[in-house]
């Protein structure tokens, strides 16, 4: 590592209190000395420049981390791929930063900072053009999946079923980002509610974030007959494949999607002992039905549901509290960001081991108000998901 970590480190602390500004900056003197570069971003830049940020922020703090930071870049390097980006638009974007950080930092910035930069952008962005590359030559960047059902579960929420156009191997319990014509270049991730099926069709269980871009699109608007446009999959909270102990799973909201995965694939593997709760909203589960029918056709399964109209997070506390010892169990955990820390410290008092509980990446501030302020961004740093953040660690 040719330059110092602890340069980089400071002379971002001197921007981070502007980084509203300093991302407005950044992307237009990256279009104006770019023509053509703005197609590659959505309309709508104000979460784009919160997800720059945060993705700057974690390569900053890692700096001094080789073996954490490599994971994070070839999952960056992979996953933008989809955004077709090529080893020739790199170049452009670190100009378009350091004059950023240039330009915020005054007369703090020198030459040694310069130089800093530029040698810690040039192995990062070296990293991921590997990574990107690395991928093999016939692997799709996308895939264009057909919905050939929409079903509405509940005021705010869709079940999409989805037909790529060809195969699309994934493992159940993991997840895959998505995008529609009707948002271009506006990616959203969506755990897979299926495990692998004969005829190669996906389902998504879609619910509207308030002024969600996307999701707002997939619930209102989208219908059979379009085409959606999915990345390759992501995440690693599967099933053990070596294991024959208990499964403990629990959901709450959409989360149910991908415990039915996993649900599923234990029905395709065998079965083994496993007990599913879930939970949502005021008005009880969603998918209550097939649920219940996933239940009535395996003996191995339990699954623990709220009376009709009831069912939230206190619910859920309460029930797993009356589950008793959680050791020796595969536990996994699914649904709004918070749940897994919540319940998973719950769960770890109750005897479950730490490495055993498996869920969802996510992060507590991604449906909250953007800070607006310098001194907001400073106080309150927002965890935007990027891509697959199981690769953090």
């Amino acid at each position: 590592m040719p330059f110092d970590p602890a340069v980089v480190r400071a002379s971002f602390a001197v921007v981070e209190r502007r980084a509203d500004q300093l991302t407005r900056f950044f992307y237009a003197h990256l279009f104006t000395h770019n023509p053509g570069f703005q197609a590659l971003f959505p309309e709508r830049l104000a979460e784009q420049r919160d997800r720059f940020f945060a993705a700057l922020t974690q390569l900053v703090l890692r700096l001094d981390e080789p073996g954490r930071l490599a994971g994070y870049l070839a999952a960056l390097g992979r996953d933008h791929r989809k955004f077709r980006v090529g080893p020739e638009h790199f170049p452009a974007v670190g100009a378009s930063l350091i004059a950023a950080l240039r330009h915020f930092s005054g007369h703090s910035w020198t030459a040694a900072i310069e130089k800093a930069w530029q040698e810690a952008y040039t192995e990062l962005s070296d990293a991921m053009i590997a990574a990107a590359r690395a991928v093999p030559a016939d692997a799709p960047r996308w895939w264009d999946a057909e919905v050939v059902d929409r079903r509405r579960a509940a005021a705010d929420l869709v079940v999409l079923t989805l037909a790529p156009g060809h195969p699309y191997p994934f493992t159940a319990g993991q997840y895959l980002t998505a995008c529609s014509a009707r948002r271009p270049q506006v990616w959203r991730p969506y755990s897979i509610a299926c495990a692998p099926r004969p005829d190669n069709t996906l389902e998504l269980h879609v619910r509207r974030v308030p002024d969600g871009l996307l999701s707002t699109a997939l619930v209102n608007d989208v219908l059979p007959g379009e085409r959606l446009r999915i990345g390759p999959p992501l995440g690693d909270a599967v099933l053990d494949p070596h294991s024959d102990r208990p499964l403990l799973a629990v959901a709450g909201g959409s989360g149910w999607g991908r415990i039915k995965a996993l649900v599923e694939q234990l029905a395709l593997d065998g079965g083994r002992p496993a007990t599913v709760y879930l939970a949502d909203r005021a008005g009880g589960p969603y998918d209550r039905a097939a649920a219940e029918r996933l239940a009535d056709r395996h003996p191995w399964l339990r699954t623990v549901l709220p009376a009709a109209g009831g069912g939230g997070a206190a619910w859920l506390r309460e029930r797993l509290g009356r589950h008793g010892d959680c050791a020796g169990h595969e536990v996994h955990l699914s649904g709004p960001p918070g749940l897994a820390r919540a319940l998973g410290r719950q769960l770890v008092g109750q005897g479950a081991d730490p490495a055993s509980i498996r869920h969802d990446p996510g992060a507590d501030t991604f449906n909250r108000a953007r800070p607006l302020t310098p001194g907001e961004w400073f106080l309150d740093h927002r965890d935007v998901p990027w891509i697959n953040r199981t690769e953090l660690g």
